[in-house]
């Protein structure tokens, strides 16, 4: 054989054995298993996502306590909460027009608390009036006396106080879950995702117009991201089961308005 043969010789062996190699892989790469993304999972993610809704609505009622945190649109206001709740009730922040005060439930008792700023806003002309109420002789305390007695202290609500049905819902464990974790529309998955480091599924309803939950995969499916139909606010749930200590303040602490709250 000829040098130039066995150089072409040897070229041909190099290229069979090239296309042994491309073969062998494509086939190595047909023939690998995909991998379940639900694989070691507590299983939820191979459920309907009508059913998944359920076991999340179970998991989130079932437990004692929680902690939300976000934003919820409402009535045309944007509240942004951080509260953490159980079924006798809860405590945490609300802002809301750029005020901010602190929210506390116990029971049927609701208590505003916030600095003197939040209660000198918008009192207008009823200044004679409230400062009867916290005990100013002869009714003709200023926006900064009022606010001042108020600023600070657990401010109790009375429950025929506009202020007791606007806020008492923030406070209530089962019903502000309830009115939450409800989507709108046809429900469909749509992927799964990771939210804190923890994977979880995600729930649609009308294809994410009618919202989206993101519920575990981890230990029980509680629901840990929501985002609310037309675009009425986003919330995150943490600290499932982790209990808070939750009492009614100190007497020191607490001021009973007697009636209706200034206009805040």
């Amino acid at each position: 054989m000829t040098p130039i043969s066995q150089g072409r010789s040897r070229t041909a062996a190099l290229a069979r054995a090239v296309c042994v190699l491309l073969v062998t892989g494509m086939t190595l790469t047909g023939c690998s298993e995909e991998v379940d993304p639900n694989e070691g999972t507590n299983g939820v993610g191979r459920l309907t996502a009508d059913e998944i809704q359920k076991r999340t609505l179970t998991a989130a009622t079932s437990v004692e306590t929680v902690r939300l945190h976000g934003s919820v649109v409402t009535s045309g206001s944007t509240y942004k909460l951080d509260m953490q709740l159980k079924p006798e009730g809860g405590i945490g922040s609300v802002t809301a027009g750029g005020q901010t005060f602190r929210l506390l439930k116990v029971d049927d008792e609701l208590f505003l608390k916030a600095d003197a700023d939040f209660w000198a806003n918008g009192k207008g002309d009823k200044d004679a009036a409230e400062g009867e109420a916290v005990g100013d002789e002869g009714g003709g305390a200023s926006d900064t006396a009022v606010a001042g007695k108020l600023a600070e202290k657990y401010v109790k609500v009375p429950e025929n106080d506009p202020s007791y049905k606007k806020f008492i819902g923030f406070a209530d464990k089962d019903v502000l879950l309830g009115a939450l974790l409800t989507l709108h529309g046809k429900l469909a998955t749509d992927g799964h995702h990771e939210q804190g480091g923890v994977r979880c599924i995600r729930i649609a309803g009308d294809q994410g117009s009618g919202g989206t939950l993101d519920v575990s995969l981890e230990g029980k499916p509680y629901p840990l991201r929501l985002v609310r139909a037309g675009k009425a606010g986003t919330l995150t749930f943490s600290a499932w089961g982790s209990d808070f200590a939750l009492e009614k303040p100190a007497e020191s602490e607490t001021l009973d308005y007697g009636g209706q709250l200034p206009a805040s």
